[in-house]
């Protein structure tokens, strides 16, 4: 689907009803912006919280700091890098 629209003299610009509706996107939503060379790209974000529970966390793990599963997690990454 390619569809066209003009940017206004402060830079706006409106997203056509068709991309909105394909896109789910609605009033209030955040967009990300994807820039690469003179292409740009746009996505809905993710409502993070609907990924809750999308993984499965062992019993062990759970209820553990997000520092520590911050640190661990660069730990394993470094001593992949090695």
């Amino acid at each position: 689907m390619d569809l066209a629209a003009k940017v206004t003299s402060k830079g706006q610009v409106t997203i056509p009803k068709a991309v909105r509706d394909k896109l789910g996107i609605s009033e209030g939503d955040e967009i990300v912006f994807r820039v690469e060379e003179h292409r740009a790209t746009l996505a809905k974000t993710p409502n993070l919280l609907d990924l809750a529970g999308a993984v499965d966390v062992p019993g062990a793990k759970r209820g553990t700091a997000w520092d520590e599963v911050r640190r661990s997690t660069r730990r394993s990454r470094a001593e992949v890098r090695r």
